[in-house]
């Protein structure tokens, strides 16, 4: 018996023909390739005669699927009308965002959408983008940095103490915060996340985990950062029972680091071999819920959200040490996720890619740039936006169009003119590459109120 397991091995066994056999030889291929070929053949042979006691099993579930219920592969046609809709803002937003979200509302899955005032052009659904679909997730309608958020602590010292410690803080960021794909913490801490059951039982999570660990407590790069800046409390009935008045704050954004990323590509590609569509909209390729890669999906996206939050409690846990100080507040809220809710009625999957929840009562904070300042809110829970809003201000001009049109010494200008420290950070995220962050809040009244901001002062990103 040759040591490398064959198709003819599985019929030999009495697999059906048909292309559960792939199926196997695929996850045997992926997962299972090092150990004995006899071994792994008895195993076959139990899945084979008891199909249903497998299924839900990380490496046997699937092929157990393809015995009692194949996934139905079939060529998704778009619908010719648009599941219905609200647009915030709309003339702010661009014409191709928009035909984004209209394609996405012709998916046969979609049952309702709505787009922020912060929108702009992204990969599958737009940034800025809601949709809500009928029992299937969409891996590139939550976007590849799953669970991405942002997280606000307050501290109960005057806001003058920013100018006077100025050096101390610049070197608290420059020291204890880590961006990019390579920086990681000399002194590692552990989590309550890493015991997750997950990331034994899904063989992906089970490769990722180390490097999960390692990156605990880290930024990525692009838009992500970490910053000392004056919160001003303005709404005197606000959920901390803090005086109205200045206060200071970390104010830090980021997701899910390689963990998350991996998941997305995984899933994603998944869901294209799955559900072809056609090729305007290909990166909106379903994952069906009932089917394992679709639970297994769900499964990965919200330990990617519960490790972005515990990257955000690392970083304002190492951060507060410092400062010596008990916190009085902490609010923080993600993007880039999708949740179960009931849309009129219907219980549906909402993906909120660079939009954040909004439901009645549910507090967050909205970013402007790093010389605009960030609103902290309280959702009103409004039905026509699916009980979202926006993540930030959202951006004006591209990564590469912000190459083209400015330069350092601009960057520099704006800098000097808000009064704003800035440690790393490139040309494609000057704070002009970001739409004014006061005409998206005043386009979004009907969806959150302002119960305070957060003005940046000292900001740290990516070099």
């Amino acid at each position: 018996m040759g040591n490398k397991l064959k198709g003819k091995d599985l019929i030999k066994l009495g697999f059906p023909k048909n292309n559960s056999i792939n199926i196997a030889l695929g996850q045997i291929n992926r997962y299972r390739k090092r150990e004995k070929k006899e071994r792994i053949l008895e195993e076959a042979k139990e899945v084979l005669l008891n199909p249903e006691k497998f299924q839900g099993n990380a490496i046997w579930g699937k092929v157990a699927e393809g015995l009692v219920k194949p996934v139905e592969v079939k060529f998704h046609k778009l619908k010719n009308t648009r599941a219905p809709f609200t647009i915030y803002g709309e003339n702010e937003i661009d014409e191709q965002a928009k035909y984004q979200l209209y394609d996405a509302l012709k998916l046969p899955i979609a049952v309702a959408g709505a787009l922020m005032p912060d929108a702009h052009v992204g990969y599958g659904l737009p940034i800025g983008g809601v949709l809500a679909t009928e029992n299937a997730v969409i891996p590139y309608g939550v976007g590849v940095d799953i669970g991405c958020r942002m997280c606000l602590t307050i501290y109960p010292i005057k806001a003058s103490y920013l100018k006077g410690k100025q050096h101390q803080l610049e070197n608290i960021l420059s020291n204890h915060t880590k961006f990019g794909m390579y920086e990681t913490h000399d002194k590692k801490h552990d989590h309550e996340v890493f015991d997750r059951q997950e990331f034994q039982d899904i063989p992906l999570l089970r490769r990722l985990k180390i490097k999960a660990f390692k990156q605990l407590g880290t930024s990525g790069g692009g838009n992500h950062f970490v910053e000392f800046g004056k919160v001003t409390i303005t709404d005197i009935n606000n959920e901390w029972n803090l005086n109205v008045g200045e206060y200071i704050g970390i104010l830090s954004h980021s997701g899910s680091r390689g963990l998350g990323a991996n998941i997305a590509k995984h899933y994603t590609y998944l869901a294209t071999k799955q559900c072809p569509l056609p090729k305007n909209v290909q990166h909106l390729a379903w994952l069906d819920l009932n089917t394992h890669d679709g639970q297994e999906y769900w499964l990965a996206m919200n330990l990617a959200g519960d490790y972005a939050k515990a990257c955000h409690d690392d970083i304002h846990y190492r951060i507060g040490k410092l400062l010596g100080v008990k916190a009085v507040a902490k609010i923080e809220n993600h993007h880039n996720f999708a949740w179960k809710e009931t849309i009129n009625g219907t219980a549906c999957i909402v993906h909120r890619k660079g939009a954040t929840p909004a439901s009645r009562g549910e507090l967050g904070i909205i970013p402007g740039s790093m010389t605009a300042p960030g609103f902290i809110v309280r959702g009103l829970g409004n039905t026509e936006s699916l009980n979202s809003a926006s993540h930030g201000a959202g951006r004006l001009h591209s990564r590469r169009k912000c190459k083209e049109k400015f330069t350092k010494s601009d960057v520099k200008k704006q800098l000097i003119m808000h009064d704003v420290t800035l440690i790393g950070g490139g040309i494609d995220e000057a704070p002009m590459a970001y739409k004014d962050i006061k005409k998206v809040m005043n386009n979004q009244q009907e969806l959150v109120e302002v119960l305070g901001t957060f003005t940046p002062k000292i900001v740290r990103m990516d070099k």
